[in-house]
């Protein structure tokens, strides 16, 4: 499944998100669906039709608002498997007002307001690059550890929204990043079934501002002001098994692309990434099991895989865009079946 928060471009301000899954055959390597279920519309009607639902499934005894909500009720993601099982046997017409064209649609983080969000560190050949920007090698401890920071989660931005450099920067960059969230709670997790406890995965912006960055991290704490200001996330929630087919026994993660290209205010488009998931040293369940160990994790809190090879303008500005980011810039992440998720730069408000 692929789900998302929408709500109408034309519709009124302040309108709420509303939950809806990709619909058509091959929606989940579709590199844009166009036509999205209203999910709570379809339930309803479901459980109008069968009434016996409400009775055997906590799904249809209440209202579905948020992918947030869904998961403070102890509901995970698979469970709208049923709905959208359901609404696809039914063979919706286009016109029914549960289906809604993405032409229409604004879209929103995947989740609304994430609980924690863990970075990790996971590309060795990001590593390496930083270390030797440092005239340094990588540590042997990043080899046996997969090491992550707390960042921010109350600038959670969604596809399309825009970012600007932080007050006193003037270095603004971004990174490429698989995303993961945990849809059940969870502690000391074994490495081997921590997998288990993510509902899905999408595209993640790290963004960074490279000065304020290099100013605090001599100190030896952080990162801080250089990376709290924004994090962007979607352009939609993919679950594990549209995935499954893509990871051989054994690797890291699926063997997806991970590209990520600049458009500058001329139009002219400067491809800068090119990446693959599988390159990961570490894979999620191996990050998970080290977040998980003597702590709690909580339904909705997000994980980030770290930068992919090639991912940040800090790697490869002098050989690609050969400058920082600037107003007017849009920034396109895209990752294989996960979708692309873009965000225009703009002045600082």
């Amino acid at each position: 499944m692929r789900i998302a928060h929408v709500r109408e471009l034309n519709g009124p301000a302040g309108a709420p998100w509303r939950l809806a899954a990709a619909l058509g055959a091959g929606a989940a390597t579709q590199p844009s669906p166009r036509r999205w279920l209203d999910l709570e519309v379809a339930r309803r009607r479901i459980a109008m039709r069968e009434p016996g639902r409400t009775h055997n499934s906590d799904l249809f005894r209440q209202p579905l608002t948020t992918l947030d909500g869904l998961l403070a009720r102890g509901l995970r993601v698979a469970a709208l498997a049923e709905i959208v099982e359901a609404a696809a046997a039914a063979d919706p017409d286009p016109d029914d007002d549960a289906v809604l064209d993405a032409a229409d649609l604004a879209f929103g983080p995947p989740i609304l307001r994430p609980p924690s969000f863990r970075d990790f560190y996971a590309f060795e050949q990001h590593v390496r690059t930083m270390w030797e920007r440092r005239g340094g090698e990588i540590p042997e401890n990043w080899y046996r550890l997969p090491v992550f920071y707390f960042s921010n989660t109350s600038e959670i931005r969604g596809p399309g929204d825009p970012v600007w450099a932080p007050r006193g920067s003037s270095e603004l960059d971004f990174e490429l990043e698989v995303g993961a969230l945990v849809d059940t709670p969870a502690l000391d997790l074994a490495t081997e079934r921590a997998e288990e406890a993510i509902g899905g995965y999408f595209v993640l912006n790290d963004w960074s501002a490279r000065d304020l960055q290099r100013d605090e991290m001599p100190v030896r704490m952080g990162p801080a002001k250089g990376k709290d200001f924004a994090t962007s996330i979607g352009p939609w929630l993919v679950t594990p098994d549209e995935l499954a087919d893509a990871r051989a026994p054994g690797a890291t993660g699926p063997d997806l692309a991970m590209t990520a290209s600049v458009r500058d205010p001329a139009g002219a488009v400067t491809a800068v990434s090119d990446g693959r998931w599988s390159a990961a040293r570490y894979s999620f369940g191996e990050m998970l099991a080290r977040a998980s160990a003597d702590v709690h994790v909580r339904a909705g809190e997000i994980l980030g895989s770290g930068t992919a090879g090639s991912g940040c303008l800090l790697e490869v500005k002098d050989s690609t865009l050969r400058r920082w980011l600037q107003p007017g810039d849009t920034v396109s992440l895209a990752i294989e079946r996960l979708g692309t998720l873009t965000a225009p730069i703009v002045e600082r408000p």
